[in-house]
């Protein structure tokens, strides 16, 4: 009875012993995640349209958002404030938002010494983002008729 359990364990280890080692650097050497992988969430604030579908799609209630209205009374964001903290990553707002404005990255280094750390203001982050020249800022057209001037 132990023999046997005992012998098939060390066969296991004896085998991967001589196997091709598989180690990773990682902090010298940042590891290539796939495309698909759902590290970290962000917001590209210029083509939110501020319709609250990703508030209302998440279970958890992580994302707050508020808005406000201009003189065309068309919607904008003021705030838009996620709690990580209760975050499940599973996706359900980025999938709900018809602009594509929050979507996942591949950015996985989220861990901080601080709970309130996790509170994270998405358009200051956006304006992080666009200050360190890691996104450009995408400018968007206020009305139809500038666009048509844009692309005519």
């Amino acid at each position: 009875m132990f023999g046997k359990g005992l012998a098939k364990g060390l066969g296991i280890t004896f085998r991967h012993m001589f196997d091709k080692k598989i180690t990773e650097f990682y902090p010298e050497d940042m590891p290539t995640l796939p495309p698909r992988t759902r590290s970290s969430l962000a917001l590209n604030t210029p083509k939110c349209i501020s319709c609250g579908m990703c508030s209302s799609a998440c279970p958890n209630k992580v994302i707050t958002l508020t808005t406000d209205k201009n003189e065309s009374n068309k919607k904008f964001l003021t705030s838009y404030h996620m709690d990580l903290t209760r975050c499940l990553f599973c996706g359900l707002c980025t999938e709900a938002c018809p602009t594509k404005a929050l979507y996942t990255t591949t950015e996985f280094e989220n861990a901080v010494y601080f709970r309130e750390d996790m509170q994270w203001d998405m358009m200051q982050r956006y304006r992080d983002k666009v200050a360190s020249g890691e996104i450009k800022e995408e400018v968007k057209p206020e009305t139809k008729q500038e666009e048509a001037k844009d692309n005519g």
